[in-house]
C-alpha cells in the first residue's frame, strides 16, 4: 500500500498539527538565541536543550509534511457499498464467544484502539479487507485463530 489514505479530519488534523509544529519551531529558535546570548555554549544546558527539541520537531515536520504531500483523501462516493475497504466498520460477531465488535479500518497515522480505529496494515485489517456482510472470516493471531461473522459493514468517515 503507498502513499497515506486519510479521512477528511484525519488530513485537517495533520494540517492543524502541523501549524503548531512550525509554531514550537519558531518558540524555540526565539529560545535558542536567548541562550546563546548567555555566552559559553559548552556549558549551557538551556541551549542543547532547545537545540535538541528543535530537532525532533523539525523530523516530525518533514515527516508530516511528506505524508500530507502523498496523501489521498478517501473519496466515499468511490467506495463498493458493503464491503470492508479502507475507511469502512466492519461490525463483527465473535463465533464462539457471541462477543460484538466494531472496527474502522484506517491509514496508520489515524489509527487509535480505543477509539475502534484500526489501521488497514494489522493483521485484523488484512483479514477483513475485502470482505462483504453475512461472510466469515478467519483472523489469525499469535495466540491462535479466531472466527467472526461479519454482521454488517457501515461507512461514517468524517
Amino acid at each position: 500500500m503507498s502513499g497515506t489514505f486519510l479521512t477528511r479530519s484525519g488530513y485537517e488534523k495533520m494540517r492543524e498539527e502541523l501549524a503548531r509544529l512550525k509554531e514550537r519551531r519558531g518558540q524555540l529558535s526565539g529560545e535558542i538565541g536567548e541562550a546563546r546570548e548567555k555566552g559559553d555554549l559548552k556549558e549551557n544546558a538551556e541551549y542543547h536543550a532547545a537545540k535538541e527539541e528543535q530537532a525532533k520537531v523539525q523530523r516530525r515536520m518533514n515527516e508530516m509534511e511528506e505524508k500530507l504531500r502523498s496523501a489521498q483523501i478517501i473519496d466515499e462516493s468511490n467506495v463498493v457499498v458493503g464491503e470492508i475497504r479502507i475507511g469502512a466498520t466492519a461490525h463483527l460477531k465473535e463465533v464462539k464467544s457471541g462477543e460484538e465488535l466494531a472496527y474502522t479500518l484506517v491509514d496508520p497515522s489515524e489509527a487509535d484502539f480505543s477509539k475502534g480505529r484500526i489501521s488497514v496494515q494489522s493483521p485484523v485489517a488484512q483479514a477483513l479487507l475485502g470482505h462483504k456482510e453475512g461472510e466469515q472470516v478467519t483472523v489469525r493471531l499469535p495466540s491462535g485463530p479466531l472466527l467472526y461473522q461479519v454482521t454488517k459493514v457501515s461507512r461514517s468517515l468524517s
